[in-house]
């Protein structure tokens, strides 16, 4: 970090940035995205990676084969990655990026998705090539974030493997900016294998071309506040006994269902004024 003293005046007031947290809230606010070190040894990554790639094998041979799922373009992506080992629950609690999150949208905040996504290589086009919002078609801006995306690089993001290009600002305007504007303005974020690029789901961005020889593995992890539904209704797929600790439950939504009657909507009355043990 640079020595030099920052030169103003006229400045009455100067926000502070005195932690790694504090600093990418403040990124964020401004320029919509940071990068982070998600503090994981060699070993947990290499767990991470393997059990990445037996979830993808497992998700063809469960849904159909390779092919039937690039019929419907979801051969490059796995869906609900914490449904099948634990270790990608753990990612999802990562206590960096909850800090972050609940810095930018308030302490009640939900997993909104968890998808395992996959560069391919040789320059092969995939789904998330496109620029877009991760809360798509939606043309308004917010004074804070109602969703924000961690997206774990589980292998170094380069220049040369499609690392994510993103729209710096984008965040703050309601429509997507003019090609020449994108094209003068994006900006390729490489990042070390083990760091979160953590973005306001408003930014536009988009993942670039793999031009090596391997695949780019990545881990998109959305959070949202609470009105917000979930890309998949986690309670609901996971089951009411998926786990017992209560700040899990709480971030994967089992506070906040929608009640399917009367009845159950009264339930949940009750159990609102039950004693806390």
């Amino acid at each position: 970090m640079s020595s030099h003293v920052l030169q103003y005046y006229g400045v009455s007031k100067q926000t502070r940035s005195d932690t790694v947290v504090d600093q990418a809230v403040e990124t964020i606010r401004l320029i919509g995205f940071a990068v982070v070190d998600g503090k994981y040894e060699a070993n947990e990554l290499a767990a991470l990676s393997s059990t990445f790639d037996g979830t993808l094998a497992a998700t063809h041979k469960a849904h159909g084969g390779s092919e039937e799922l690039a019929r419907i373009d979801e051969d490059n992506t796995i869906r609900l990655l914490l449904e099948k080992n634990p270790l990608f629950l753990n990612l999802a609690l990562n206590p960096i990026v909850l800090s972050i999150c609940r810095r930018l949208m308030g302490n009640y905040i939900l997993l909104n998705q968890q998808n395992g996504i996959v560069n391919p290589p040789c320059a092969k086009s995939y789904n998330q090539s496109a620029y877009h919002r991760d809360l798509p078609y939606q043309h308004f801006v917010s004074s804070q974030p109602l969703m924000v995306n961690a997206l774990f690089c589980l292998d170094s993001f380069t220049a040369d493997n499609g690392a994510t290009y993103v729209v710096p600002a984008s965040h703050k305007i309601e429509d997507f900016p003019s090609d020449v504007i994108i094209e003068s303005q994006q900006r390729h974020v490489v990042a070390p294998q083990g760091s979160f690029i953590i973005m306001d789901s408003m930014v536009f961005h988009r993942g670039g071309v793999n031009k090596t020889n391997l695949a780019r593995r990545a881990i998109n992890q959305a959070y949202s506040v609470p009105f917000i539904r979930q890309q998949i209704d986690l309670p609901t797929a996971l089951g009411s006994l998926f786990t017992t600790d209560p700040e899990a439950r709480k971030l994967l939504g089992y506070e906040v269902q929608t009640p399917t009657s009367v009845a159950a909507y009264y339930e949940t009355r009750r159990i609102k004024l039950r004693p806390k043990d």
